[in-house]
């Protein structure tokens, strides 16, 4: 009875949340900006969402970035966070003069990184430039993270890096683990090292069918494992312990509040939009990129006209777009899902959780 009883609850709490997203849609909110400083990264993931790497990488200069946050400044008086991302940021060398920029302008600001890069000096200099947040990546113990990454040494430098952030007074410091088959009998040995680290947050997500990943067979997770991986997410939750699942997909309302602090919405287009590095448009930067999924160029478009009045792919169910979603009965609470894993070429979702855990 408690168990329908909750399911109930958490029912009525969607419904209410379902009603809130139409009103989003019609009245975005941006409280999320990502700026994709550059693709070059120091590492070559196997998963990597933008094929990052020894890649080209066009980049913008450094009046433009603030000439851009003069502008949002300007337009947008509740300033959104901003979201500093790659590749690795820190590849690119004048990330602290765009970063000590924003801060000046009033902007909070929080990074992904991989951390290898991350000296005494280097978190000290973050530090100084504002950064409020960070996520860095360990993605399982050394042998399963250096492979996953084609990194020797790689997971050594990010612990590294680790501890040199937590010398100072951040306001989260978080990892995040990104769960495949290579390395889910790595989990309670991970939280051990999480907690023995004392890090604000630990954030397990699952691989995603984007960039490389797209190409790489025996890494993704089967039901069983998926499974497997959200009970010990719950089970920590219960135990106090700030893990989380990412918001990337509907659960269902087994898991649904359980492995996360919300419930599932996907935030593109409607809360968050994102700047690639060559000045593109998007709603997030692991949207696959296309002509439809880019907006206009931050170079020739203004931007806060695109934000009021194109992302109408991002302002409309994609379950309306699919007959297997739009008869669904969560229909509404998932609306086909998040952007990021929907096929544009032919109209469906490549990730619906709630048919896999079922």
């Amino acid at each position: 009875m408690n168990n329908v009883l909750t399911d109930q609850v958490k029912r009525q709490h969607m419904v209410q949340l379902c009603e809130y997203k139409k009103k989003l849609r019609s009245e975005p909110i941006l409280k999320f900006l990502f700026l994709e400083l550059t693709l070059r990264c120091n590492e070559r993931c196997l998963h990597c969402g933008s094929s990052c790497g020894d890649v080209p990488s066009n980049e913008m200069p450094v009046q433009v970035y603030y000439d851009f946050l003069d502008k949002i400044k300007h337009d947008f008086p509740n300033l959104p966070m901003l979201c500093i991302t790659g590749g690795e940021p820190l590849l690119r060398k004048e990330i602290f003069d765009i970063m000590a920029y924003a801060k000046k302008l009033g902007f909070g600001w929080g990074m992904t990184s991989n951390g290898t890069l991350i000296t005494k000096d280097t978190a000290r200099r973050l530090y100084d430039c504002g950064m409020k947040t960070i996520s860095v990546s360990l993605d399982g113990m050394e042998k399963s993270h250096d492979e996953f990454r084609r990194t020797p040494g790689g997971f050594a430098k990010a612990v590294e890096g680790i501890k040199n952030l937590l010398e100072y007074d951040f306001q989260a410091v978080q990892i995040t683990t990104v769960v495949t088959k290579k390395n889910i009998g790595e989990l309670d040995e991970m939280f051990e090292l999480v907690r023995k680290l004392d890090v604000d947050s630990w954030r397990v997500i699952n691989i995603e069918p984007i960039g490389r990943a797209l190409n790489l067979d025996g890494y993704t997770l089967n039901a069983e494992e998926y499974r497997r991986m959200f009970d010990f997410i719950k089970e920590k939750r219960r135990a106090g312990y700030p893990v989380l699942y990412g918001c990337s997909h509907f659960l269902g309302t087994e898991y649904e509040r359980e492995v996360r602090d919300w419930y599932f919405l996907c935030n593109a287009g409607i809360y968050t939009a994102s700047i690639m590095a060559n000045g593109d448009i998007t709603a997030c930067l692991d949207i696959e990129r296309r002509p439809e999924t880019i907006q206009g160029n931050i170079l020739r478009d203004d931007f806060t006209d695109v934000w009021r009045n194109r992302f109408r792919l991002y302002r409309t169910s994609l379950a309306d777009k699919n007959e297997a979603c739009c008869t669904c009965a969560d229909r509404d609470f998932c609306d086909g899902g998040s952007y990021h894993s929907w096929n544009y070429d032919n109209n469906r979702q490549m990730v619906c959780m709630k048919e896999i855990l079922s």
